[in-house]
């Protein structure tokens, strides 16, 4: 038994000794291709040496100090948006100065909205209002566009204006925006529809009680009765209101839009906030959905024939002998005739009223 027991020791301390020999070999190759290689600075024994990325590209100083690399001022930049964060606290993350940061958010958001204002910055196009319209009439709005106090229903925002001095209230806004230039000098695209069998020439947004009587505003009714009039303003409020929530999303995507100015120029804050709704705007395209027009139609074929698309958009603008607006008595005459057009208090009611008995007759069935 002892015998037995002398044999597994050998045998142990053999492998052992082999271990040692064989850890002692690699050990001492790693050594020797570690002092092979250039060390670079800030690395450790063992480890790969630090890369030199772009050291050659980037510019130098007068001290031949190598500047920073593009992507911490992306960073610096990105961070600022997102989180709302100060200046001086990108100091420690991106090994930044202040007005390194400072400057690097104001060519960030310069190039964004030169780069890409046209895109995602457009007024909409025919195919865009195709779109809408559809959407909103499956919804029980024919020609209605979106909400006038921000976006379409997908949460993408079609027109930005800020930066009114004084009272900023909405009718104050209104009165400065340039959203309805091209719909009264004749250059939109035509917009028409049936609804209670009467034709009308002019899509609408969804208001509420502060904005006027226009023809391009779709309001509620104030204190409905009859019970048609309370189910259409249910569903015009709760459409209003998903619509816009829009300006939550913004918010909780851009921590730079909750917070306070932080003593930014007004330069600065026009382009972070036209920065923050392109970016956005790009958010929801990504997320969007590949819709055609077999898709935005409905599955039964019946309710398709039945039911048939009642807005229609053609292109060109809205008046068919339209002329640019000039100074002679001709061509100011057609101007104003859509200026009246779009602020005429009876069509209005029109409207309201129509669509009303519109979403009685097709929605009064249905559970909102």
């Amino acid at each position: 038994m002892n015998n037995l027991w002398d044999q597994i020791r050998r045998s142990q301390d053999e492998d052992d000794e082999e271990m040692m020999a064989t850890n002692a070999i690699v050990m001492a190759a790693v050594a020797q291709e570690s002092g092979n290689q250039h060390r670079g600075r800030g690395s450790h024994p063992g480890r790969a040496p630090n890369e030199e990325r772009f050291r050659e590209e980037r510019g130098k100083d007068a001290t031949g100090k190598v500047g920073l690399l593009p992507e911490q001022k992306m960073t610096a930049a990105l961070r600022m948006l997102a989180y709302g964060a100060g200046a001086d606290q990108c100091a420690e993350y991106c090994r930044m100065a202040k007005s390194t940061s400072v400057a690097a958010l104001q060519h960030f958001t310069r190039g964004i909205v030169d780069l890409y204002s046209t895109k995602y910055l457009r007024a909409p196009t025919a195919a865009d209002l195709r779109q809408l319209l559809t959407k909103a009439e499956r919804r029980g709005f024919p020609g209605m566009i979106g909400s006038i106090d921000f976006a379409s229903y997908d949460t993408w925002i079609w027109h930005a204006f800020f930066g009114v001095p004084g009272a900023c209230n909405d009718l104050n806004v209104l009165a400065k925006s340039p959203l309805f230039d091209d719909l009264t000098a004749g250059r939109a695209p035509l917009v028409q529809f049936q609804v209670n069998n009467r034709a009308h020439n002019l899509g609408y947004y969804l208001a509420d009680g502060i904005y006027p009587r226009w023809a391009t505003f779709l309001k509620t009714v104030r204190n409905p009765t009859r019970p048609k009039e309370i189910k259409f303003a249910k569903a015009q409020e709760g459409y209003r209101k998903d619509v816009e929530r829009c300006f939550g999303i913004l918010q909780s995507r851009f921590g730079i839009i909750r917070g306070a100015a932080r003593g930014w120029h007004k330069e600065d804050l026009r382009y972070i906030m036209l920065t923050c709704i392109i970016l956005h705007n790009m958010i929801v395209e990504n997320q969007r959905p590949e819709d055609s027009d077999d898709e935005l139609e409905s599955d039964d074929e019946e309710d398709n024939n039945m039911r048939p698309r009642i807005a229609e958009v053609w292109e060109g603008p809205t008046d068919r002998d339209f002329d640019p607006v000039g100074r002679d008595a001709h061509h100011m005459n057609g101007f104003m005739d859509r200026y009246q057009q779009i602020r005429s208090k009876q069509c209005h009611s029109n409207l309201q009223e129509d669509l009303i008995q519109h979403f009685w007759e097709f929605q009064g069935n249905r559970r909102i």
